[in-house]
């Protein structure tokens, strides 16, 4: 049986990737299948290739945590990760993490919080946004007092493990679901490691006082560091396929790793931090059939593939599903509006550069859209849906509203109703029968880069891919629109049609079709232009059924022994955020370290 010493390091292609996600699709099928009898069969059949106490599955916001606090617990521990590099979701964020409860840094500035305080307001039915969504009301009780209870705990821990932050009072940047009553944002500072988005660092002076779109970075590097000061051996490359149950208990998991089966035994308990489920296509429909293919821009990716590995393994050996409604109430960010046009990873707060080590996956910055008065959004029929500049699904935050009395009617009554349905209406299609609503294209002219100081060219676009157009004539560009997203082609009359219409609305400063705003700038310059303008995916908000040790549940609402579960794979708690991940891999680590060894 091998020791584990040293971090194992090489490439991994986007094909064994892909290859990766239907192993684990396999992996359901057969575990639906297979009888309590066959599994507890196959699992004292296998031979092992490694053995631990904890095996930590994903080295990401919640995996860190996990793995380091049950190794300083004195336990044997292996941390897997499927890509060729850690940090997962988490490395990529602002790195704003909404921990509160009277955390050292609330109290430093004057703020009273309270760990009933975090639940009150987590759990309070009346909040509600404009839209009439509500934040909290489906959040798991159980769930959500075991991390207002911890939430001091892990900002200590954070801290007390290399994480710095920004010196500045908590806030409400960054956040959402996060609590109405106090600010409890706290921002990590990027710190002086190279960029994942980038590969370059942040400019020294910027190292420890901005938090800006980059924070992620010195949060998972810190933890990188503080694992590996702890002894924690970090496999790379190591997709999880399946888990091992023997005797009803979770014993091991199987991993591929360069095309070879491995077995790693756990002889207390696994660990499940896989970072969601956003990128399989079929799972994410079962949640929200208007999800299809052409959805394609997930936060995250390329840099780590939100798989839906970790909940359909633990599917397999009977575990149960939570918190379903969060996923797909219109709250926070799961769907976003792009911000980046023109390449295919439009999320709002990531951007790829040129000098990344995943830029030839990205292959496009994208066009980092400051004003949508200066394009129009059409369907794949050259028609427009929407008002462009209708915002994307809120979250609540500190004073989101006021006044606000918990648990109150008033709350949503007083609230002037607007909504927010660019989304819904961009994802409602064409009418043609098919779910899913096609690409989504941003219309403009040589007028409109001019103003937004574009430069519509590679590396900012992605124009061998089928992500971004340009011709001389408006029918020109119709006729170009070729990709294998947009499974019809644009008739040229529509988008025509549709141009010299919104133009008369700049002329009579009405929008007769959307009531955008007194609309400003027509689309006649060439040339012109059509850049992939389609809602991207980021958060994962449903899961695995856990309890407030995070141990996994299955479908009798009974614990599976040994094995547990946190972050974005992991339901019943609708927040926007890493502290959700954070605080659950701190629970976990602690009860895990303290399971009993398997015999």
């Amino acid at each position: 049986m091998e020791e584990i010493k040293m971090t194992s390091k090489s490439k991994i292609s986007r094909r064994d990737l892909l290859r990766g996600a239907t192993v684990t699709g396999a992996a359901l099928a057969a575990g639906i299948a297979a009888s309590e009898e066959a599994l507890a069969k196959s699992a004292q059949s296998v031979k092992w290739d490694h053995e631990t106490d904890v095996v930590v599955v994903g080295a990401g916001a919640s995996g860190f945590p996990t793995a380091i606090i049950a190794r300083e617990a004195g336990s044997s521990v292996i941390l897997v990760e499927a890509e060729s590099h850690i940090g997962g979701h988490a490395i990529l964020s602002a790195g704003n993490v909404p921990l509160g409860g009277g955390t050292a840094m609330q109290k430093k500035y004057g703020i009273e919080d309270t760990p009933d305080l975090i639940f009150q307001d987590l759990t309070d039915w009346s909040v509600t946004e404009t839209n009439g969504a509500a934040d909290y009301r489906y959040n798991d009780r159980e769930i959500i007092r075991a991390f207002a209870d911890n939430n001091v705990a892990t900002f200590d821990w954070l801290t007390s493990h290399g994480v710095v932050w920004v010196e500045m009072k908590p806030d409400t940047i960054g956040g959402g679901g996060v609590g109405n009553s106090v600010p409890r944002m706290n921002h990590a500072a990027i710190r002086h490691w190279p960029l994942v988005q980038s590969g370059k660092p942040a400019d020294k002076a910027l190292q420890t006082t901005a938090f800006e779109a980059y924070g992620g970075n010195g949060l998972m590097r810190s933890l990188e560091v503080a694992a590996q000061k702890a002894g924690v051996p970090i496999l790379l490359e190591h997709r999880m396929t399946a888990l091992h149950r023997r005797d009803g208990r979770v014993v091991g998991i199987a991993v591929e790793h360069k095309g070879k089966t491995l077995n790693i035994r756990a002889r207390k308990a696994v660990f499940l931090g896989t970072g969601g489920s956003t990128g399989n296509v079929n799972f994410r429909r079962m949640i929200d059939p208007r999800l299809t293919e052409e959805y394609c821009g997930l936060g995250g990716m390329p840099w780590s593939n939100q798989d839906a590995s970790g909940e359909l393994a633990a599917m397999s050996v009977g575990a149960a599903l939570w918190g379903l409604a969060n996923e797909v109430g219109e709250f926070g960010w799961t769907i976003t509006k792009p911000e980046q046009l023109g390449c295919q990873y439009g999320y709002r707060t990531l951007q790829w550069l040129p000098g990344s080590e995943v830029f030839h996956l990205a292959r496009a910055a994208g066009l980092r859209i400051v004003n949508w008065q200066d394009a129009i959004t059409v369907n794949m029929l050259g028609q427009r849906f929407y008002d462009e500049t209708g915002p994307q699904f809120r979250g609540n935050g500190y004073k989101s509203i006021d006044p606000y009395t918990p648990g109150s009617y008033l709350n949503a009554k007083n609230i002037k109703y607007s909504p927010a349905n660019w989304l819904n209406a961009a994802m409602a299609g064409i009418g043609d029968g098919h779910n899913g609503g096609g690409p989504i294209w941003a219309i403009f002219d040589a007028e409109a880069v001019k103003r937004e100081r574009w430069i519509p060219t590679p590396p900012n676009v992605d124009m061998d891919n089928g992500f971004f157009f340009q011709a001389d004539s408006i029918g020109e560009l119709a006729k170009k629109i070729e990709m294998k997203y947009q499974r019809v082609p644009m008739p040229p009359e529509n988008l025509e049609a549709t141009v010299a219409r919104y133009n008369s609305f700049v002329d009579s400063g009405v929008d007769e079709d959307f009531g955008k705003p007194k609309p400003l700038y027509k689309i006649a310059t060439g040339p012109f232009y059509a850049a992939w303008a389609t809602p991207c995916l980021h958060d994962t908000r449903t899961g695995v059924r856990i309890n407030a040790k995070c141990q996994v549940v299955d479908m009798e609402g009974q614990v599976i022994p040994g094995l547990y579960c946190g972050g974005e794979s992991a339901g019943g708690f609708g927040q926007h955020g890493l502290a959700r991940a954070f605080c659950q891999g701190y629970i976990a680590g602690n009860w895990a370290a303290k399971e009993p060894l398997a015999g």
